[in-house]
């Protein structure tokens, strides 16, 4: 029996993908907030001003006319998340280093909630698979997939069109990308009648 990998749609994968707008439009503001605060400050400097309102101006336009970029050209999506976290960790450094230090500190804690937004987007921009091998079974999960060996899994309940595995922590469901083929139906029944017994099958 080879491994097995079978595309699934994973519900926090798919809640990441369409919150991805409405979380570039949350950086928008943050960055237009910061630029009128700056603005109001007697030695603003008028490049880094046209900065920021250049940066958010352009967020905006990919939030409001690039509705399917984000889903479309995934790398572009990465590469205005990885601005927003760089925008954020440079503010906060610069307010640290300047002894504002409530300020320097919500602009970190907003940079590492970025990062690991740029890190979870990284990840959901492979495809999500239940893997199937004679080591374990292997699952989609945020921030990292998870990884059960066979005496770790209960019981496999496979259907045509969704799967659901059982094990001694908790119950994972999934539907999946495509109907299995009466092939991948047989190879899994072959795997839990190999791995847990027909009783669990």
């Amino acid at each position: 029996m080879n491994s097995l990998n079978l595309p699934v749609i994973h519900p926090g994968f798919e809640s990441l993908k369409r919150s991805g707008r409405l979380l570039h439009f949350v950086a928008a503001g943050l960055i237009l907030t910061h630029a009128i605060t700056h603005l109001q400050q007697p030695h603003s400097s008028p490049l880094y001003l046209g900065c920021l309102f250049l940066m958010a101006v352009d967020i905006l336009i990919l939030v409001f006319a690039g509705q399917n970029i984000l889903t479309d050209m995934p790398r572009v999506n990465l590469f205005f998340r990885g601005v927003e976290f760089l925008f954020f960790l440079g503010i906060g450094l610069i307010a640290i280093f300047t002894a504002r230090y409530l300020i320097g500190t919500v602009h970190l804690l907003l940079c590492i909630a970025y990062c690991y937004l740029l890190y979870c987007e990284m990840k959901v921009n492979t495809r999500e698979f239940v893997g199937i091998h004679h080591t374990g079974i292997s699952i989609p999960s945020l921030p990292e997939a998870k990884f059960f060996i066979w005496s770790q899994v209960d019981k496999i309940e496979a259907r045509y069109d969704s799967i659901i595995i059982n094990t001694t922590e908790t119950s994972f469901q999934f539907d999946l990308r495509e109907n299995l083929a009466f092939d991948e139906m047989d190879q899994i029944h072959e795997f839990c009648r190999y791995y847990l017994g027909r009783d669990k099958v």
